[in-house]
């Protein structure tokens, strides 16, 4: 017998009969899950504190401590592990204690196999759904408009051929491009692709993860596994079984983490930290970058053998200013998102207008496109958009094509792009970076290198 690798349980066995134990440690393999037998209550006890259990199955009369003691336990240390009870004494008295102590069902023995396997597949159903709201209000949190792709130009689509070819398959996709340009739409689009499309997908942005925290949010982590761990938390890899995980910015990655999610990669393992026993998840992983890796390997920076392994198939998307003539074609779906809509014929912009944006360099890219959309309703009730419409950096006077331009390097050009993002930002460093495409830590960083070079020189 198979099961869903994604619909796996990691089931607490424990009962003093010794033939029943043997029994449940052929049976329960048998039937998909990973089974822990315990002969008695305190043997119960003591693997609850080693490992979190996805369910318990208990009889009510054991040594050392009874199931309503280890229900107890369980739903203590984690409120989402379930419990099943087992017992010969069948009474309304027990059974309802063990509903009142958070029992899951209750089956009198002798109980037939299929009828633990039924209890147990209805275990798997409330965790499956568990986890896709999990997924489900981590997008929501994270989307900002239609998980879909715009743009008709050759590039785009040669970006959706792709998508549409590797989609299927359960390859590793690692998905190039500049901040802004849609990563996050496109790996949503290879998860739609894909078998796993009625499955959880789960975004996680790496760079905005806590280096301190980082494990714990993907791997996941049992009660007082450290300073602050009160409760038992699902890594957002368990999230995402049977389904795809996002890793966006995977080059912010620490280099430890990095060790940690190329064995999982390798493996399908997950160990919680302060557990000691891996589970498996069947996760397919999509990232995604707006770094150079190769670059970063060859300085020792991104792991080498994780490059490889994330690497399987590359789709690198591209830069507004590479596709101008999808402008007007992205502004008419902002428009439509705030509830704009225009006729076929209808105009988006004036010439002017038009020529003007065409013009810009677009360093926020398709992002920044809305914004300046966005900015531009807020000023006029109804297209088309006119330049006073537009923010006040496409209205500045062009420099005169006869006065000198003075020599400046890229280094102080970089520095200036960023204190000028900064003025404009009243100093705040989250918004400057978004603007300027870069992570807020390779924003700190530069300005470190900026102020020992003004030490220095």
């Amino acid at each position: 017998m198979t099961i869903s690798p994604h619909r796996r349980l990691k089931l607490l066995f424990a009962d003093d009969e010794p033939s029943l134990q043997e029994l449940m440690r052929w049976e329960l393999p048998r039937l998909g899950h990973e089974a822990t037998i315990c002969p008695d209550g305190a043997t119960a006890l003591a693997a609850l504190e080693r490992n979190h259990y996805d369910c318990v199955l208990v009889d009510l009369d054991m040594p050392g401590a009874n199931g309503i003691e280890v229900i107890a336990r369980a739903k203590q240390l984690s409120q989402e592990t379930e419990a099943i009870v087992l017992t010969g004494k069948s009474s309304l008295e027990t059974a309802v204690a063990a509903l009142r102590h958070g029992a899951f069902d209750y089956l009198t023995k002798p109980c037939r196999l299929v009828e633990i396997e039924r209890v147990l597949n209805r275990v798997a159903d409330k965790r499956e759904l568990t986890n896709k709201y999990r997924a489900l209000k981590a997008r929501l949190d994270r989307i900002e408009g239609e998980p879909r792709l715009i743009g008709e130009s050759e590039s785009m689509q040669r970006v959706r051929q792709l998508i549409a070819l590797v989609g299927p398959s359960d390859s590793n996709v690692l998905i190039l491009g500049e901040t802004g340009t849609g990563k996050e739409l496109a790996a949503r689009a290879v998860h739609d692709h894909s078998a796993r499309a009625s499955g959880p997908f789960v975004p996680v942005n790496c760079g905005a993860l806590p280096e301190n925290l980082i494990e714990s949010e993907l791997f996941g982590h049992r009660k007082g596994a450290f300073t602050g761990a009160d409760e038992h938390r699902v890594g957002l890899i368990e999230v995402a079984n049977g389904g795809t995980l996002f890793l966006d910015e995977i080059g912010e990655l620490p280099k430890a983490m990095q060790a940690k999610l190329l064995r999982f990669l390798e493996s399908g393992e997950v160990r919680r930290v302060g557990e000691n026993e891996p589970f498996r998840c069947d996760v397919r992983v999509v990232s995604a970058t707006n770094r150079r890796l190769d670059e970063m390997v060859a300085a020792g920076e991104f792991r080498e053998d994780l490059w490889f392994r994330i690497n399987t198939f590359e789709i690198a998307l591209p830069p507004l200013r590479d596709r101008m003539d999808d402008i007007e074609l992205l502004a008419r779906h902002f428009l439509a998102r705030r509830g704009t809509h225009l006729g076929a014929d209808d105009p988006v912009f004036d010439p002017d207008t038009a020529a003007t944006l065409k013009r810009h360099s677009w360093p926020g890219n398709v992002r920044e496109l809305a914004n300046v959309i966005e900015h531009a309703l807020i000023l006029c009730e109804h297209p088309p958009i006119r330049q006073e419409h537009l923010p006040q950096r496409f209205c500045a006077p062009k420099p005169s094509a006869a006065k000198p331009v003075p020599s400046i390097n890229l280094r102080e050009l970089e520095a200036h792009a960023i204190h000028e993002a900064l003025s404009r930002h009243n100093g705040n460093k989250a918004k400057a970076a978004e603007e300027l495409g870069i992570s807020l830590k390779t924003l700190y960083n530069k300005l470190n290198q900026s102020q020992t070079l003004g030490k220095t020189g």
